[in-house]
């Protein structure tokens, strides 16, 4: 064990309470015995945090009880004292403690997130769980104003290029010019984004390792405790974290599922114009922290210098009737447009979902579809796809567009921006349709295979989309790719 010397008696207790040694980091030890799991901080000074006093443990501990034992009840219990009892011997307990440590329930190391994505049991339901998981948890932070985070931002790519370059990292310097002028670039956005209520005190180091099953559900754990500016943060860049990770251990059709999930539940598009600079500071952090490990991070900071690469948006739309595949071919595609991690995916189905306040697979009554409603929702997508263009992200589209005048409408929206566009209409026998829409389950769409028959009797065609045929999904999926990217 690499604990400091003064709390090697309290490390051997522990272990013999636990029935073995600690799982360790450069700041704490972790001792897991059958059900219950101690925490100890270890008695460091590092340039970010300093634990060398007993009162500064107990209180980053009690800060780390607080912070995530909202979030998981059950899984954090309480912070224990460590006490000498005059004959020497160490027991748990109150009076005149010595040292303090974190108790905690087990988890089993096959229910955190990482080891899940190690095993390739990262399943669509999971990845949306996770992304209604930090949806979630953001939605419940209350917003912090008069932070100038665009500095804060450019404090974070100074720690990062003296860390990288510290460790013998190559290109640090060039990176970090990047980076600067990436920033500067997007200070009004910065700001705008602070005095919208998007900085918030975030998890902080919301990656996989720190996601894990507890009570059949994902739930966020280990929120940074000992740094509040390092958490003090836009939420766009605690999500990147989890968006990196997810892209370089699973791979970018997971990250952009969860990104996606969790544009559906918090309707935050504005977010995108941020993931440039979030996703690369977040590889960055990466690249040296495993290279200072003397593990190989060559394809985290090759990803630093990649997410900061200009490339160019494009808005697709997709329509026709319902059970034509839009929403199969909208994932399918989304994860090959740039920039990472991939198009958003703008479903009208899911929007309409989130202006009710309920999840994308609750079903809402007939009157959620009225005049009113429908205008409501087509609204909100041209918004939403004029905000993604703008932002510099691809985005895809996906509605029925029935109605002529919204089609015209994001038209022109998107030719404001100049962001090239394309849009696309499916079709397919009636029959097939009607199978598709009648075999739905736990899917957006409300719709019956009664409505499809009404929509069918009014749809007004391609006009001047291009016709696809959708009778075969692959195929579908090819055709639109070789239109998109030309080949």
């Amino acid at each position: 064990m690499t604990i400091p010397p003064q709390q090697h008696d309290v490390a051997q207790f522990l272990a013999g309470l636990a029935g073995g040694p600690p799982k360790e980091t450069h700041i704490s030890a972790v001792f897991i015995g059958a059900d219950t799991v101690w925490k100890l901080k270890k008695a460091v000074r590092l340039p970010f945090l300093d634990f060398t006093t007993p009162d500064a443990r107990e209180r980053f501990l009690r800060r780390e009880l607080e912070l995530n034992q909202p979030w998981a009840p059950g899984l954090y219990r309480d912070v224990v004292g460590i006490v000498r009892h005059p004959d020497g011997t160490l027991a748990l307990g109150e009076h005149d403690p010595i040292e303090f440590v974190l108790r905690m329930a087990k988890v089993p190391l096959g229910d955190f997130a990482d080891e899940i994505a190690s095993n390739n049991g990262l399943t669509e339901k999971l990845l949306d769980e996770i992304g209604d998981t930090v949806a979630g948890y953001h939605q419940g932070l209350p917003s912090l104003f008069g932070l100038d985070f665009a500095r804060s931002m450019l404090n974070i790519t100074e720690g990062n290029a003296r860390s990288a370059l510290a460790v013998g990292l190559p290109g640090i310097n060039t990176w970090k010019e990047r980076m600067d002028s990436a920033i500067a670039s997007r200070r009004a956005w910065i700001s705008d984004r602070s005095r919208n209520g998007f900085i918030r005190r975030c998890h902080g180091d919301l990656h996989l390792g720190n996601i894990c099953l507890w009570q059949g559900h994902p739930v966020p754990f280990d929120a940074l405790e000992f740094d509040e500016a390092l958490a003090t943060i836009d939420v766009g860049y605690d999500l990147a974290f989890l968006l990196m990770d997810l892209e370089h251990r699973a791979d970018r059709t997971a990250a952009n599922r969860v990104m996606n999930r969790y544009v559906a539940r918090t309707g935050d598009v504005d977010a995108t114009a941020g993931f440039p600079i979030f996703l690369s500071q977040r590889a960055m952090i990466r690249a040296h922290v495993l290279t200072a490990m003397h593990q190989d991070g060559t394809a985290y900071l090759t990803a630093a210098a990649e997410y900061l690469r200009p490339t160019e948006p494009v808005i697709v739309a997709i329509g026709g009737l319902q059970g034509t595949g839009k929403s199969t071919l909208a994932r399918a595609l989304a994860p090959d447009l740039l920039p990472a991690p991939g198009a958003l995916v703008l479903r009208s189905d899911e929007i309409r979902k989130r202006l009710h306040n309920i999840s994308p697979e609750q079903r809402l009554p007939p009157d959620a579809y009225s005049t009113q409603a429908n205008a409501a929702v087509n609204n909100t997508v041209i918004a939403s796809a004029k905000i993604a263009a703008r932002a510099g992200h691809s985005a895809i589209i996906d509605a029925t567009f029935i109605d002529h005048r919204m089609r015209d409408e994001l038209g022109a929206a998107i030719f404001e921006t100049g962001v090239r566009f394309i849009g696309f209409w499916l079709q397919a026998p009636l029959a097939t349709l009607e199978q598709r829409v009648a075999s739905r389950t736990g899917d957006a769409s409300d719709a019956t295979v009664e409505v499809l028959r009404r929509s069918a009797a009014t749809a007004p065609g391609p006009g001047s989309w291009m016709p696809i045929d959708a009778t075969e999904k692959a195929a579908t999926l090819t055709t639109v790719r070789r239109a998109i990217f030309g080949r």
